[in-house]
């Protein structure tokens, strides 16, 4: 578990499936993603295949719901997949939860967290008119490439291995 100041990232469990139906249950979280909503079961099959790891031995899928402990509710999810003492990262909040500041917190819970581990480089993939993601993206410490991904900008931070 990684604490912040409000938040604890809980590594996912199947069992969150359906508290995290509910959370993503809003179609406005795929506007810049894409994608669509998943029922209970198919976030249960999708949290299946998360929780068994990744396939490749030299990759490694970290997941965490999200928990607002004043509220003691799921509010969303942030992950890491690394490969090679890279991390690729990437947050989401569900709607009645924005504009609190969560994904900021968790995603720089989770920079910090990786700074212990032995990563050089974060990468993370914002679509450029995704102001809200790009401001947490900066909050932690990531800047903004001219690299373009399937319509996303590569944001990087590199930091020496611990």
């Amino acid at each position: 578990m990684i604490s912040t100041a409000r938040l604890d990232l809980v590594p996912l469990r199947v069992d969150h499936a359906a508290e995290m139906a509910e959370v993503l249950a809003d179609p406005a979280l795929h506007t810049f993603t894409g994608g669509a909503l998943l029922t209970p079961e198919a976030l249960r099959a999708r949290y299946e295949r998360l929780t068994a790891g990744s396939p490749d031995p030299s990759t490694r899928w970290l997941n965490w719901v999200i928990t607002l402990r004043d509220e003691n509710r799921l509010t969303g999810t942030v992950q890491a997949t690394i490969t090679d003492h890279v991390a690729e990262v990437a947050w989401v909040v569900g709607i009645p939860w924005q504009g609190r500041g969560i994904a900021r917190e968790a995603a720089q819970g989770l920079v910090t967290w990786l700074r212990t581990q032995p990563v050089h480089t974060v990468i993370a993939h914002v679509h450029p008119d995704h102001h809200a993601s790009a401001a947490v993206a900066s909050a932690a410490g990531l800047t903004p490439t001219s690299e373009v991904q399937d319509g996303e900008v590569r944001w990087l931070l590199h930091q020496p291995l611990q």
